[in-house]
């Protein structure tokens, strides 16, 4: 997305819709509450999500149908006013880009669903620049390109210009110390990590086709979430049989989930607390509002079978595990807040998002844990999920592994 790309008119078209589906569905909520109320079930009685009748069915009805006539007319008004306000594009700020991929972390499949002009469309970008993968367009957007190709991925809620923490790039700074030319992932969180995987595939496969120079080798560095988004375009390249994948020699996960994140998990059983009661029972679409992005972080989700057949927020479910790619190096490194190595708070804890065992790839139970040799693991002490984006161990540990 450069500075241009995102017009005024359509900023306030994206958040007029999102106030009318808010109130829409503010208003749904109301009315089931309303409706089991009314009903007087037991206290754990069934609830049910039916309308409400009569004078009070008119009522809700009527919000119903005049915010949706006001959203319309908003449509319509902003469409006749976007010459005037387009004259004027909106400024591509680090702080205005960092509130929409907040906002696309925690909504973004609801935006990209609904066709909001604020969902975020995936992209391959430099310095916040979209590139246009044809050979001569990288050849003039990246006139120094060499063949050792860097891609980095971020994570939920996070964007691209967000690899630059405190005046440090991971990418940048491996240009200059080991000769890559960094290219930056710019997508969607909010979508289901597969969804997102199946694109990036794609994209890869365009990308590498492109390339203006000979293709020496492909590293993929992914911090938390997208790491997942790596592995999962690495399971569906090979399924389709897509050429990138010969070039990739390394791939480094930097507090990457793989087995899931706690936070994700506990917000969950708010569902299922919420569920009990007819009383409470519309309160747990509240909970529901988060994206299918959060949800797959639950176990570390990147497949579209851990979605497609069943409901999502339903617990317990896990997910199938997908081995790490064949003939990749393949390096973990997680962080904990602990200040040194075995204490209680090491293990438990974590960076504070992402606990070890997760961002090692190791299961509790002995079974399924990914193959990451004790050589490409390393735990960093001190340390939170971010500080892993800037901190120098870390920094000197990539350079260690990938130059």
């Amino acid at each position: 997305m450069n500075k241009k790309a995102r017009s005024r008119s359509g900023d306030i078209r994206g958040l007029s819709r999102l106030a009318v589906d808010a109130t829409l569905g503010l208003t749904r909520l109301v009315e089931t509450m309303h409706h089991n109320i009314l009903r007087t079930p037991g206290i754990a009685g069934k609830h049910t999500e039916a309308p409400t009748t009569g004078i009070t069915g008119l009522v809700y009805r009527t919000i119903q149908g005049t915010t949706r006539l006001v959203g319309s007319g908003i449509d319509a008004l902003l469409a006749q006013l976007a010459p005037l306000l387009d004259t004027q594009p909106a400024a591509s700020s680090s702080t205005r880009e960092a509130v929409l991929a907040a906002l696309n972390g925690v909504l973004g499949d609801h935006l990209a669903a609904t066709e909001n002009p604020l969902a975020i469309p995936m992209q391959l970008r430099r310095d916040g620049q979209p590139l246009v993968l044809t050979a001569e367009a990288l050849a003039a957007s990246i006139p120094q390109a060499g063949g050792k190709i860097l891609v980095l991925v971020h994570g939920l809620c996070m964007n691209d210009l967000q690899w630059c923490r405190n005046g440090h790039d991971h990418g940048a700074a491996l240009a200059r110390d080991a000769g890559f030319t960094p290219i930056y992932l710019h997508y969607n969180s909010g979508e289901h990590v597969s969804r997102n995987g199946h694109a990036f595939a794609a994209m890869l496969e365009t990308l590498l086709h492109a390339w203006p120079v000979p293709v020496e080798q492909l590293t993929i560095i992914g911090h938390s979430m997208g790491g997942l988004v790596a592995r999962s375009a690495c399971h569906y390249g090979g399924l389709a049989g897509q050429d990138w994948l010969r070039h990739l020699r390394r791939m480094v996960f930097l507090g990457t989930p793989h087995h899931g994140a706690p936070l994700e998990r506990g917000g969950n059983w708010i569902n299922v607390v919420l569920e009990v009661s007819p009383y409470t029972a519309a309160l747990a679409r509240l909970a529901k509002i988060r994206s299918a992005g959060i949800t797959d972080l639950r176990h570390g989700s990147i497949l579209d079978e851990d979605w497609q057949h069943g409901d999502r927020f339903a617990h317990g479910r896990k997910p199938k595990l997908v081995p790490l790619p064949a003939g990749v190096q393949c390096h973990a490194v997680a962080a904990t807040i602990a200040k040194a190595p075995g204490s209680a708070r090491e293990a438990l804890m974590g960076d504070g998002l992402v606990p070890l065992h997760s961002a090692l790839g190791r299961n509790k139970g002995k079974t399924g844990s990914l193959d990451f040799p004790e050589s490409r693991q390393w735990v960093g002490h001190g340390m939170h999920h971010l500080d892993l984006l800037d901190n120098t161990a870390v920094y000197e540990r990539l350079g260690s592994w990938l130059a």
